[in-house]
């Protein structure tokens, strides 16, 4: 996993969710909930898009290379936060627009919530 994707202290995590939210906190929880992500669902065949903070490459299958993805699923950190924390279920924010997913294997809710 690259060292830009490393769960964070767990007292970091807590004081991120605990207070207002500006753009470190968000940075922060995506990050953190990015690789969390990536160790539940290790692989390449979907790539997990949190602009403008990171993205990373999970679940088994078909590994991508190069190009666009055969899979994408692309959020902004408020909603992945929510997803991550489970304050925010897959089927409604797909149903509320929250959520663009394309291609095989891009349903995460299997994997959601991560904590």
């Amino acid at each position: 996993m690259p060292a830009r994707l490393r769960p964070e202290e767990p007292e970091a995590v807590a004081a991120a969710l605990a207070g207002p939210r500006g753009p470190a906190e968000r940075r922060l929880l995506t990050k953190h909930f990015l690789a969390l992500l990536a160790r539940r669902a290790p692989g390449r065949s979907v790539e997990v898009r949190v602009p403008p903070y990171a993205a990373v490459q999970v679940i088994e299958g078909v590994r991508h290379t190069r190009g666009t993805p055969p899979a994408v699923v692309e959020l902004d950190p408020d909603t992945w936060i929510a997803l991550a924390t489970g304050a925010l279920g897959w089927a409604e924010a797909v149903a509320d627009g929250l959520v663009r997913a394309s291609g095989e294997r891009a349903d995460l809710a299997g994997y959601l919530p991560l904590v």
